[in-house]
């Protein structure tokens, strides 16, 4: 390879890497801003300008809805209309999305959001697996809201389906009503429970590692596992990442799909991607039989 080839490969990368440093500064600073109530009662606040597009180059979309997203939360919560699209011949099965939405919201074990089921299809030797990333579905007719004998969970101006986690009594009513299997139950495990072996063998309890305690801020709140205080015992689920899209950024599990396979947006936005992406795809949704109306959509 000669010199000149190799200096130019060499600036491109670093050119790449400084838009992609940008890109992560712009979002690190939007994310540690204060959030605002997260019952969408508000009209959003400004935000910072998002990275502009670069010209003459293919433009990632995680920027694009960046952009987007912006321009969505400078409107009142009522005229948002939130969305997801999962491409599935884009998927490939790695569980990034569930591992990052894992970490983002610090959930303990047998609270999961965002599974990725797995099917195989065909037969021998034609077999191949399709992958279906199921988070909540944010009904527009939930079934879960009117099961709530104490109103600990309703649906918001923008489309989403919320749980007042102080208000949550527990009794999983909303757990059998979903058809989707959205929610889970926080039972106060910890992953290094039982983690240390003893001399016999037999796993005891250990030292609990100090990230297990750590608070959580979904709803925009902070919320501390010490004390068995809420949201131990409570109903849990996807609520579309609210907390970082209150200071600008898209949901975990969009900006962790290495195939870029998740899309996020506003389809009140009609020059959105998600609405570009609806508009040109033939989408479907899952369990349309149940009349429940889902704002996720799939690709297939």
């Amino acid at each position: 390879m000669s010199m000149d080839r190799r200096e130019f490969l060499r600036s491109g990368a670093l050119a790449g890497a400084g838009l992609a440093a940008a890109a992560g500064l712009v979002v690190r600073d939007r994310l540690r801003q204060e959030a605002r109530d997260p019952t969408g009662s508000e009209t959003a606040r400004q935000l910072p300008a998002p990275p502009p597009a670069v010209s003459g180059l293919a433009e990632d979309s995680l920027l694009r809805m960046q952009r987007e997203l912006a321009r969505a939360m400078a409107k009142p919560a009522e005229q948002r209309r939130w969305v997801m699209v999962i491409d599935q011949r884009k998927c490939v099965g790695c569980h990034a999305c569930t591992i990052g939405c894992v970490a983002e919201n610090k959930l303990p074990p047998g609270v999961v959001y965002r599974p990725v089921v797995t099917e195989e299809r065909g037969a021998f030797p034609n077999v191949h697996l399709k992958f279906t990333p199921r988070p909540c579905m944010q009904c527009e007719r939930p079934p879960c809201v009117p099961v709530c004998p104490v109103k600990a969970t309703w649906r918001r101006p923008d489309g989403v389906t919320v749980v007042d986690y102080d208000r949550c009594i527990g009794c999983r009513y909303c757990l059998t009503a979903c058809p989707y299997g959205a929610r889970t139950s926080d039972f106060g495990e910890y992953y290094t429970d039982g983690a240390a072996v003893g001399a016999d063998g037999r796993a005891v309890a250990g030292p609990r590692g100090p990230w297990e305690d750590q608070a959580n801020h979904e709803y925009a709140k902070r919320w501390n596992r010490a004390g068995r205080a809420s949201p131990l015992g409570n109903a849990r689920k996807c609520h579309f990442c609210l907390h970082r899209l209150e200071v600008g950024g898209l949901p975990m599990c969009v900006t962790t799909c290495i195939g870029r396979a998740t899309f996020f947006g506003d389809t009140n936005d009609a020059e959105s991607l998600v609405s570009e992406l609806m508009a040109t795809h033939n989408v479907y949704t899952l369990l349309p039989h149940k009349g429940t109306q889902p704002r996720v959509f799939y690709v297939a």
